[in-house]
């Protein structure tokens, strides 16, 4: 699964808001975290929800994910921080960070995650990105080699992914030709109701059907697990969204296990 000597990078990304990211971005790397790998998530979305969903407290002046792209100088290592699962790190983001400052420039983040510190300390990298097209989603999907694209079952998530898949093919034939589409992943799914198997039969036609994830079903224990500031593993172990996220994971293990 690991790449010889560097740690595997997974990127969870949507151009649109509201689909679920920031949930799956944090029970993914949770899930990594218990199987063992060493894990760092970076939250490159200035929405800042990772740290809420991990328990950890970010206050203005102290360092963030942001900082690389700001000028200070700051390597990646003086954001991270531990958060309340064992073996899981994050590098929080910024609320206050205005997109407009980062740089002309998409690998930076590449750049950053190629510190042999990173290396020596994590085998498995997790990044949030944000929703909006600019250079940090850019620097997220550069810095990649898998990615996960989540999506709720609305009659416009089929045009969202369509709109980040534009992107991410833009990014794997320039300069990340590493980059690889793990899957799409339904959320708050329920198959019960027509139109959200039909959206997400559309979204399988689109990427083949080999490429959904399983599905992400209602369930307000993901929602209450993030005002707990723990991931769904450890606030509801048996709840349903703990049941689906564990069989996600499976899937993504599985993939990266199998592939050259």
């Amino acid at each position: 699964m690991n790449r010889p000597g560097s740690p595997d990078v997974l990127v969870v990304s949507n151009r649109k808001g509201g689909t679920g990211k920031t949930t799956t971005a944090v029970n993914l790397a949770a899930e990594f975290a218990a199987a063992g790998r060493r894990t760092l998530l970076i939250d490159l979305d200035t929405q800042g929800h990772c740290a809420l969903g991990l328990g950890v407290t970010w206050t203005p002046g102290q360092p963030s994910a942001h900082h690389l792209f700001d000028g200070s100088g700051l390597p990646l290592t003086a954001a991270i921080r531990h958060t309340c699962c064992l073996g899981l790190d994050l590098a929080p983001a910024n609320p206050d960070f205005q997109h407009g400052r980062a740089p002309d420039d998409e690998q930076v983040l590449a750049r950053a995650l190629a510190d042999p510190e990173l290396a020596r300390h994590y085998d498995q990298i997790v990044i949030d990105s944000p929703p909006s097209l600019d250079h940090l989603l850019l620097n997220a999907l550069a810095a990649a080699h898998w990615a996960v694209i989540p999506f709720l079952p609305h009659p416009l998530a089929g045009e969202g992914v369509r709109q980040l898949s534009k992107v991410f093919f833009r990014v794997a034939m320039g300069g990340n030709a590493g980059l690889r589409l793990m899957g799409v992943l339904p959320v708050m799914l329920d198959l019960r109701v027509r139109q959200h198997q039909a959206i997400r039969d559309q979204v399988a036609r689109q990427f083949g059907e080999e490429r959904v994830l399983g599905g992400i079903r209602n369930d307000i224990k993901l929602a209450e697990s993030f005002a707990a500031g723990k991931p769904i593993r450890l606030y509801a172990p048996r709840s349903r969204g703990n049941e689906d996220y564990r069989d996600v994971f499976q899937a993504i293990t599985r993939r990266m296990e199998t592939s050259p």
